[in-house]
């Protein structure tokens, strides 16, 4: 048996309708898991199924809220009654507000607190807290899991302009390390992958002009990352099917894996 072999596994993809999470599904699904593509997005969440079960994966697409204990509660259900009882759960949902960053014409204090909660939500509460409280216990009573938490390198270092963002993944990591110690020694390994820069529409207007170069501030990542680029979404499938696999990485909990090109490694 392969050492990253996850043929006996059920993995729930929250977020799969997006470009970073749907890789990673890919990349379970090619390992042998049995996919859960959860997401709000059922146009989205069907391509990635089709995508998955074109290259003979199993995957199926399940309509859910990450932020509304409702609809995790519902979809868990129909996920075990789909596909068994998960044993893998990767939180890749999340987001940022424009009204949440600083620019030109609104500084700090102008944020107003709607949209700093709004963020906070996104990617502590639906991008954690709720997912975990759901799938998590079936794995610990069960005596085996693996979750993983999609932090940032805003989580290790603010960026410039996206406080509340910065704010809310450095949030994600501290959490990941706090479930990690309380689930160690009931099977379930709890860990986070930092991503660097991967453009998605989410920062797609942060880092491109309207006429698709690169923005200033693209210009700057690329001057700080010593590849020099962005990453690619296969660049970091590897690092997910890494942790979703109890063969290669069994010892491993409270961890995070940094996917950035070098960008944390730099300074000047």
């Amino acid at each position: 048996m392969s050492m990253f072999e996850l043929s006996d596994d059920v993995a729930v993809v929250i977020g799969a309708t997006g470009a970073l999470g749907g890789a990673c599904a890919a990349a379970m699904a090619e390992a042998g898991a049995k996919i859960a593509v959860l997401g709000r997005n059922a146009e989205r969440g069907e391509k990635c199924v089709k995508t998955i079960t074109e290259s003979s994966g199993n995957a199926q697409f399940f309509s859910c809220d990450a932020m509304d204990p409702a609809s995790l509660k519902s979809c868990h259900e129909a996920i075990n009654n789909a596909l068994g009882s998960p044993t893998i759960l990767l939180n890749a949902a999340g987001g940022n507000d424009p009204d949440a960053t600083v620019t030109p014409d609104k500084s700090f204090e102008d944020i107003p607190l709607p949209a700093w909660s709004k963020v906070f939500d996104l990617n502590l509460v639906g991008g954690f807290l709720l997912p975990c409280q759901e799938f998590g216990p079936a794995m610990c009573e069960r005596g085996k899991g693996s979750i993983i938490n999609i932090a940032s390198v805003t989580s290790h270092l603010p960026l410039s302009k996206v406080i509340a963002y910065s704010a809310s993944k450095a949030a994600v990591l501290s959490a990941t390390r706090f479930l990690a110690r309380e689930w160690a020694q009931k099977g379930v390994r709890v860990n986070s992958i930092t991503p660097g820069f991967f453009p998605a529409e989410q920062n797609k207007k942060l880092l491109y002009n309207e006429d698709g170069s690169p923005s200033e501030r693209a210009k700057s990542i690329f001057n700080h990352t010593p590849m020099g680029r962005f990453g690619h979404p296969a660049e970091l499938a590897g690092a997910a099917v890494y942790l979703a696999s109890d063969q290669a990485s069994s010892f491993v909990t409270g961890s995070d894996i940094v996917v950035d090109g070098g960008f944390l490694s730099q300074t000047i």
